[in-house]
């Protein structure tokens, strides 16, 4: 950043300079060109006429420079007629500088006359005599280039020093505004080092506002990455306890002389029911939480093709299953925990319906990332009010003739409850229950 407004300061510093520089050798040429002008209006006030009414330049003029030599302001007039006048200051040099003009014309240049550089102007005029003779006359005025030559180097070179140090001292202070404007990013980096080195478990620091969407986001990061680990390491715990009594019947009727065909039972049975261990664990440990800066995923595909997979799954119990989702319903995280959630309750409410089940979902609100309200209903004989807490636990289940284990729904409690959101559980339209889950929006502040 620092070389990049170098260069930039550099070249707008440079242009800046080279514009006032020529500006001001324009305006001394010009205030040079005027003085010249103004010697020549001089020279012909000062002009008397001889016998025959020609012009006749007097030996005393206005500037006592014209008078004294190498004063540096030198003057010739010469005629058509053979008349040739110059100043006493042109004792000793030469009139190189003469450029006969037509009358009303007027030239300058720069001439290099006897080793000094001299800026001159020739001027015609026209002078009617006595008779009616029109005389052409040229004025040539010089004046030393030099001293203006200095005043321009000097001013040059005070331009470039006050240039040079405003560009020293800008590059100083561009300095301290980024080193100061930088300085909430290196907080950044030392918190991050702390959360790394175990000293803290998220940035806490007075961020300014442009850095607090950043800081939220990494939170919501560390957050998501703790919980995660934690959930699985609480999902292997959960794991290793449940596998106990399976494998301790397993070893006891390995142990007791069981015959085969007992033993058979007993195997067959216990690898059941750690097959559903094993399940239930690994979709506990794939919820996922809340990330607010997860994608969204449309629920109406989703929702379609659970409800095509069910409609297989049930073929021997017509269940008609109609789909209300609004087409901007998305789902802000992963796919597979909605999924899980859609999955799970609709095929309760197949399991549990009669022949028809209801699936809904919308928006709960306008905005870029909105909220999610889902609700599955069916006309089976529904769950009555007391027993609504006691459905959402592992485990329980209301309708012990029904195939399962009873963990669905918990399954669906607890991904819905890593997403911040609550479930529901009333009497349908259709008669039945009415499972309702509510997903609050993503927000960072939370995190």
């Amino acid at each position: 950043m620092l070389a990049v407004s170098f260069v930039v300061l550099a070249g707008f510093l440079g242009v800046a300079g080279v514009a006032l520089d020529q500006a001001f050798r324009r305006s001394a040429e010009t205030a040079l060109r005027e003085r010249l002008m103004g010697h020549v209006y001089a020279l012909l006030a000062a002009a008397d006429e001889d016998a025959r009414g020609r012009m006749v330049l007097p030996s005393a003029l206005p500037d006592p420079r014209f008078a004294n030599p190498d004063s540096g302001l030198y003057a010739v007039v010469v005629g058509s007629d053979g008349y040739q006048w110059q100043s006493p200051s042109l004792t000793g040099r030469s009139a190189d500088f003469l450029d006969p003009q037509p009358p009303g014309q007027r030239r300058y240049s720069r001439v290099a006359s006897d080793g000094q550089t001299l800026y001159v102007l020739n001027y015609g005029v026209s002078w009617e005599d006595d008779f009616g003779v029109q005389v052409r006359y040229t004025l040539a005025v010089a004046l030393d280039f030099e001293p203006v030559a200095a005043e321009m180097a000097a001013f040059r070179a005070s331009l470039w020093r006050w240039l040079g140090g405003l560009a020293v001292a800008l590059l100083l202070v561009q300095g301290l505004i980024v080193r100061w404007g930088l300085r909430p990013l290196r907080s950044v980096e030392q918190d991050l080092q702390r959360i790394e080195s175990g000293e803290a478990e998220r940035l806490e620091g007075a961020y300014p506002r442009e850095l607090q969407g950043l800081t939220r986001s990494l939170n919501a990061l560390i957050r998501s990455s703790r919980s995660s680990r934690e959930r699985y390491r609480n999902s292997l715990g959960n794991l290793a306890h449940s596998m106990k009594t399976p494998l301790a019947i397993l070893r006891n009727a390995a142990e007791s002389g069981a015959r085969s065909g007992e033993l058979r039972a007993v195997v067959l049975e216990q690898v059941l029911r750690m097959d559903e261990i094993v399940q239930h664990q690994l979709r506990r440990a794939a919820a996922s939480a809340q990330v607010a800066l997860g994608r969204a995923v449309a629920v109406a595909p989703v929702a379609d093709r659970i409800a095509r997979s069910l409609a297989r799954v049930y073929a021997d119990k017509p269940v008609d299953i109609a789909l209300e989702v609004q087409d901007g319903a998305r789902f802000f995280g992963d796919e597979g925990d909605l999924m899980e959630i859609l999955g799970n309750l609709m095929e309760n409410a197949c399991k549990y319906g009669r022949h028809r089940v209801r699936v809904g979902a919308h928006a709960l609100q306008a905005g870029r990332r909105p909220g999610l309200r889902l609700w599955v209903e069916d006309d089976g004989a529904g769950i009555e009010p007391h027993r609504h807490g006691e459905v959402l636990q592992r485990g329980r289940r209301l309708d012990e003739q029904q195939p399962g284990q009873g963990i669905g729904l918990s399954v669906v409690r607890e991904i819905v409850e890593a997403y911040q959101g609550r479930i529901r559980i009333s009497r349908g339209a259709l008669g039945g229950a009415r499972v309702e889950v509510e997903i609050p929006p993503p927000s960072l502040s939370q995190f």
